[in-house]
């Protein structure tokens, strides 16, 4: 698959940004700080996470680490002597970052090598699908730093393990080895080591023959806050009657009467 870089794409980036056809890789880069969180790689990510939600020609986006780590989490050494006001600033645009992963129209896939520590289990439980090494681990001890979960982790991995395994992390501290993650619902797929990437791109392109109107009103219907099923009906129909006319519809009805694949445009 080819590969191009867009502007910015330097080796010194703190988010490395690289396109795969119609799928955006976003890559924390600070491999000698096993990719921690710091607030230039919180702007960072926040801008890059908009400006590929707001592109139409990137159906897809991975999000991943360097040098073979997902992310230690937030930058520890970077929080010394903050205050209450200091602390919101931090935790700003990580907030803003995750709401446009959560709600924006282009799915997101995390691929995770390595470790996904804290923050890093935040990002990575946000995302649409997560793609596990199989010898990654995943751990959000917050309580052994003196911290809560952050980056939306107490309503993200609920939902994905339930309470009580919710629980087993949060509360107890322990860490998840690929295999169990899997099992009760971090990952959603496995990989060979040093695979996840490449898995992760497989499924993007599979996601980006998608017709993304539709994908983008799936998207926001999962990400309601108020999910019971009188109003998710009512928002369902308001959905489905603007994508009725859609070009996207007129061409699924036609590739589907005609037998062949369909080719989506956006409209």
């Amino acid at each position: 698959m080819g590969q191009q870089g867009i502007a910015g794409d330097r080796p010194d980036d703190v988010v490395a940004v690289t396109d795969h056809g119609a799928t955006r890789v976003l890559t924390l880069n600070r491999p000698e700080a096993r990719n921690a969180i710091d607030i230039p790689m919180r702007l960072r990510l926040l801008e890059e996470v908009q400006r590929a939600a707001d592109d139409p020609d990137v159906r897809a986006v991975v999000l991943t680490g360097a040098g073979g780590t997902f992310s230690a989490g937030g930058d520890l050494r970077s929080m010394e002597g903050a205050g209450p006001d200091a602390v919101r600033e931090r935790l700003a645009p990580v907030h803003q970052a995750v709401w446009t992963i959560a709600t924006c129209g282009t799915p997101v896939i995390a691929a995770v090598e390595g470790a996904a520590a804290g923050l890093g289990v935040s990002l990575a439980a946000v995302c649409d699908h997560v793609v596990a090494a199989e010898d990654a681990r995943f751990v959000a001890a917050f309580g052994k730093v003196g911290l809560v979960a952050d980056g939306g982790l107490l309503w993200t991995l609920p939902q994905r393990v339930g309470m009580g395994r919710a629980k087993e992390m949060l509360v107890f501290g322990r860490t998840v080895p690929a295999t169990r993650a899997y099992d009760i619902g971090l990952a959603d797929s496995l990989a060979p080591s040093g695979k996840a990437l490449d898995a992760a791109l497989e499924l993007a392109a599979e996601a980006a023959t998608l017709a993304p109107l539709s994908v983008a009103a799936a998207k926001r219907l999962l990400a309601r806050a108020d999910h019971s099923l009188e109003r998710l009906l009512e928002a369902e129909r308001e959905e489905q009657a603007g994508l009725f006319g859609t070009a996207d519809f007129a061409e699924g009805r036609a590739a589907f009467a005609e037998r062949r694949p369909p080719r989506f445009e956006g409209r």
